[in-house]
Protein backbone atom coordinates (compact mmCIF):
# COMPACT_ATOMS: atom_id res chain seq x y z
CA UNK A 1 0.00 0.00 0.00
CA UNK A 2 1.23 3.50 -0.81
CA UNK A 3 2.28 5.95 1.86
CA UNK A 4 -0.46 8.44 2.70
CA UNK A 5 0.42 12.12 2.62
CA UNK A 6 -1.54 15.19 3.53
CA UNK A 7 -1.83 17.23 0.34
CA UNK A 8 -2.32 20.51 2.20
CA UNK A 9 0.90 19.96 4.17
CA UNK A 10 2.81 19.00 1.02
CA UNK A 11 1.57 22.13 -0.75
CA UNK A 12 2.61 24.33 2.18
CA UNK A 13 6.05 22.70 2.28
CA UNK A 14 6.54 23.38 -1.43
CA UNK A 15 5.45 26.99 -0.93
CA UNK A 16 7.87 27.44 1.97
CA UNK A 17 10.74 26.00 -0.05
CA UNK A 18 9.94 28.33 -2.95
CA UNK A 19 9.81 31.30 -0.58
CA UNK A 20 13.19 30.34 0.91
CA UNK A 21 14.71 30.10 -2.57
CA UNK A 22 13.29 33.49 -3.52
CA UNK A 23 14.62 35.00 -0.29
CA UNK A 24 18.10 33.61 -0.95
CA UNK A 25 18.12 35.09 -4.44
CA UNK A 26 16.85 38.43 -3.13
CA UNK A 27 19.40 38.62 -0.33
CA UNK A 28 22.22 37.79 -2.73
CA UNK A 29 21.00 40.47 -5.12
CA UNK A 30 20.38 43.24 -2.58
CA UNK A 31 23.35 43.13 -0.35
CA UNK A 32 25.11 41.79 2.62
CA UNK A 33 24.30 40.95 6.20
CA UNK A 34 23.76 43.76 8.70
CA UNK A 35 26.87 42.75 10.65
CA UNK A 36 28.98 42.99 7.49
CA UNK A 37 27.50 46.40 6.69
CA UNK A 38 28.27 47.77 10.14
CA UNK A 39 31.77 46.30 10.03
CA UNK A 40 32.45 47.94 6.66
CA UNK A 41 30.98 51.27 7.81
CA UNK A 42 33.00 51.25 11.07
CA UNK A 43 36.20 50.42 9.19
CA UNK A 44 35.61 53.30 6.76
CA UNK A 45 35.00 55.67 9.69
CA UNK A 46 38.20 54.49 11.38
CA UNK A 47 40.23 55.04 8.21
CA UNK A 48 38.72 58.50 7.69
CA UNK A 49 39.48 59.48 11.29
CA UNK A 50 43.06 58.24 10.97
CA UNK A 51 43.46 60.20 7.76
CA UNK A 52 42.05 63.37 9.33
CA UNK A 53 44.47 63.09 12.24
CA UNK A 54 47.42 63.35 9.87
CA UNK A 55 46.25 66.54 8.16
CA UNK A 56 48.26 69.68 8.71
CA UNK A 57 46.46 72.83 9.68
CA UNK A 58 47.29 76.08 7.94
Amino acid sequence: MAKLINLRTARKQRARAAARDAADVSSAKHGEAKSAKTLRRDEAARVAKLHDQHKRER
